[in-house]
């Protein structure tokens, strides 16, 4: 028997909705394209929207108020029977516990750190430090000592709440390892302890929060070598989310079935707080799993998901989906990488649901640029659709700032409410990032069409996108170079049919020194880094090519690789997950 025909508790308190139509979701969302017709590359701010003044905690509170006993959050482990569901009104009470435990061990202002896996705990942290006037930092739970340390220290966190356990990996250890080399760090709690954390604070008033204050430092990868923390506001993320999921065609009580990493802002603020800001049913899926995702879309009567190219591959390609009742899905979401048309016109002729095309940045807190679910496949395929509301951007000239004509190649540049604080306390950073007269530079190559679709057409960060995730070289080159083998060594994107791009390392090795196998540097790698950042491929080479400023020619790197001039030996990493 299908879930979906069971009679049980999962099934009785979300209950099938109504397929909502196209022609109902034109009249009122956000799908009509922004008629206009550009001289120039650049877009000025579309204020037919109104932009909120609000803070995360404000949203939260409204959605408690109006529908209290709507279901707010389901944490959809794989175990039906260990799952668990909050109301609109439980979901407040427990954040507003978890804030008051919070103010028990720290001041407003502070930075609280999250390492842990998706749960529905991780959600009402996150809550509970957005009520208790704190700021979060979001930390992926595949980091290992050495990323982990650099995140703490650099963000000056106070607190860490963890999992005990990541992957088969013990992460108390790790915990215990790094904690006496970080002197701000005054208490790292367990998730384990979750429910002794809850109970432990003081029936205190909440401090107030204003919509400008910060929420999040999210660190994102640089190429100056360690990642950056981007520091982020709570009027920039919630409203940010509410215009993708209008986009979206999300209307009020949506149901958003997630597996995106609520470390990234992809599931962390774009997925939960539109949903949130819908006053949607947000199901958090713990890892992505094609057949948990399929069975979560049945049983919860999910209407929109946030799937980039290789999930929604997965999902189409599993053996379960003709199983399943997919009649509730209105939406899928996708990005990070390129769709093409006929993943668009697959997923609309098998799931029977319409696709919008998301591109942005963490320091822009999230999307910039999103398709409408009446876009064409070709458009879906080719661009990344208009700018969101409220916000400039322009294609410019990567030394003079002046913009391009229509059609011509450029940076891509934002400027509005959107644009991030700062980078923490990194105000180089900061200053190279967004210029005197507040334009947020992107670091992306694109163009701009006479309607304002934005098409990517490179990048001038040196960055690789594997499967949704961006991984900047950098960080791998200067691990790398620490190994005694290794003189010098550069490490590009190659593309890969599954995944968009996978890490190939180049290395020349020192004079005399043997030749180490795949699985020597593989096993180098794995000790101190993630998976996903671990090189699938490998190639030993006499030189590098170079310009004549030093510089390692790495678009050569490229074309060699892709054309197999270059030997290569092979390692897939063992992530076979989205995200890891």
């Amino acid at each position: 028997m299908r879930l979906a025909d069971q009679e049980s508790a999962l099934v009785r308190f979300c209950p099938p909705r109504e397929k909502v139509s196209h022609e109902t979701f034109a009249r009122s969302q956000d799908m009509t394209t922004v008629d206009r017709v550009l001289a120039e590359s650049y877009w000025p701010a579309d204020e037919g929207e109104s932009v909120h003044d609000v803070t995360i905690g404000d949203l939260l509170r409204e959605a408690a108020a109006t529908v209290p006993d709507r279901t707010a959050l389901v944490d959809a482990v794989a175990d039906q029977a260990s799952r668990r569901s909050w109301t609109y009104a439980e979901f407040l009470a427990d954040a507003t516990r978890a804030a008051q435990a919070l103010l028990a061990r720290f001041s407003p202002g502070d930075r609280v750190a999250i390492w842990a896996p998706n749960s529905a705990d991780w959600i009402i942290l996150q809550q509970g430090i957005s009520l208790a006037g704190m700021i979060m930092v979001a930390s992926n739970p595949a980091y290992r000592a050495r990323e982990l340390e650099y995140v703490l220290r650099q963000s000056g966190a106070v607190g860490l709440f963890y999992a005990d356990s990541y992957r088969d990996v013990e992460l108390t250890p790790i915990v215990e390892e790094i904690r006496p080399r970080l002197p701000d760090l005054r208490e790292a709690i367990p998730f384990s302890r979750w429910q002794e954390f809850l109970g432990s604070g003081a029936d205190v008033e909440l401090p107030p929060v204003a919509p400008t204050d910060p929420i999040q430092v999210q660190y994102t990868s640089g190429t100056t070598g360690f990642p950056k923390g981007a520091r982020l506001h709570h009027k920039g993320l919630a409203n940010a989310a509410r215009f993708v999921s209008e986009r979206a065609g999300m209307g009020d009580g949506g149901v958003n079935v997630n597996s995106m990493p609520m470390y990234h802002i992809g599931g962390g603020a774009v997925t939960s707080l539109g949903t949130l800001a819908k006053r949607g049913t947000f199901v958090i899926v713990p890892q992505f799993d094609p057949a948990l995702m399929l069975e979560t879309f049945e049983t919860y009567r999910g209407t929109h998901s946030l799937l980039v190219p290789t999930m929604l591959i997965a999902v189409l390609d599993h053996p379960d989906r003709e199983k399943r009742d997919l009649t509730s899905l209105q939406t899928i979401m996708s990005g990070a990488a390129t769709v093409p048309a006929s993943l668009v016109r697959r997923a609309a002729e098998t799931l029977g649901c319409r696709t919008t095309i998301l591109f942005g940045q963490t320091e822009m807190h999230g999307v910039i640029a999103q398709t409408r679910v009446t876009d064409s496949p070709e458009d879906q395929s080719e661009t990344v659709g208009q700018p969101l509301p409220h916000l400039e951007v322009k294609i410019a000239d990567e030394v003079t700032g002046e913009v391009k004509s229509v059609g011509e190649a450029g940076e891509i540049c934002c400027r509005g409410y959107q644009n991030m604080i700062e980078y923490h306390e990194m105000p180089e950073e900061t200053e190279s990032t967004i210029d005197s007269d507040g334009w947020l530079h992107m670091g992306d190559w694109g163009c701009m069409d006479e309607r304002g679709f934005i098409k990517i057409t490179g990048r001038l960060k040196d960055m690789i996108i594997r499967g949704g995730v961006n991984i900047y070289p950098r960080e791998i080159e200067e691990f790398l170079i620490s190994h005694p083998a290794v003189a010098e060594v550069a490490v590009v994107g190659v593309p890969d049919e599954k995944w968009g791009e996978q890490l190939a390392a180049v290395v020349r090795l020192n004079p005399g020194a043997d030749k180490p196998t795949v699985e020597d540097m593989r096993a180098f790698c794995r000790a101190e880094m993630s998976a996903h950042k671990t090189p699938a491929y490998w190639s030993f080479v006499g030189e590098l090519p170079m310009t004549p400023t030093g510089k390692v020619k790495k678009y050569v790197l490229r074309e060699q690789l892709s054309s197999g001039e270059l030997d290569t030996d092979t390692h897939q990493p063992d992530n076979g997950e989205q995200g890891k």
